[in-house]
């Protein structure tokens, strides 16, 4: 797929979807500069296996990555890009007669710029390993208060930032939930099967009950 920002960029992603699939969720990668690109580990692993839990995904390299236009603005402009991937993939459920909410998961970097994101589309937000630093602290300030539901993955041996200084920024946000990686890393080697369930759980509990 081709994703086309509003600034003007023209975006590489990759788009799949299980038949009757309930759900779709935008997956943003980790930091350009040290290697984040849409087929990086924990986004990958999200891509390949969300689908086996009926959630459509939808991933993108964000701009000056790979095969997509720009370059790393360090963070000012990447909002475009994930605003971006959210129109493609309404447009593409749409298309194909995907019903069921969107949740925006961004990993490391990813989730900084998805932290940052105050989009109504959504349903909620998933943020893995964030370290909270590639966006102004006031960038945060509107999802942190919107009482949609936030899950914050943490890597309890980030390399980064602990999960104790995540928790301790975080403590006042509304609608967050933490969940602790036992025996991670911030690249979460070995255990990107705990990082699968816990986006799969988050996302079915966006899913209305009838």
């Amino acid at each position: 797929m081709r994703l086309h920002t509003a600034d003007g960029l023209a975006l590489e992603a990759e788009w799949t979807a299980p038949p009757r699939a309930r759900a779709t969720a935008v997956l943003c990668h980790p930091h350009p500069q040290y290697g984040g690109t849409m087929r990086s580990i924990v986004t990958s692993a999200l891509f390949g296996s969300l689908p086996a839990h009926g959630v459509a995904c939808l991933r993108f390299n964000f701009r000056g990555v790979e095969n997509s236009e720009g370059a790393h603005s360090e963070g000012r402009d990447e909002h475009h890009d994930v605003v971006a991937a959210i129109d493609a993939a309404i447009d593409e459920g749409a298309r194909t007669g995907i019903a069921g909410p969107l949740a925006l998961i961004g990993w490391s970097f990813g989730g900084d710029i998805a932290l940052a994101i105050d989009d109504p589309r959504l349903a909620g937000w998933m943020a893995i390993a964030p370290p909270l630093r590639f966006r102004p602290e006031h960038a945060y300030d509107a999802v942190a208060r919107d009482p949609r539901p936030k899950l914050l993955a943490l890597a309890a041996h980030d390399e980064f930032r602990s999960p104790a200084e995540i928790e301790a920024e975080t403590a006042g946000w509304t609608a967050t939930r933490i969940e602790v990686v036992a025996g991670a890393s911030h690249f979460f080697v070995g255990r990107t099967d705990r990082v699968v369930h816990l986006a799969a759980e988050f996302v079915e509990s966006l899913i209305p009950r009838d």
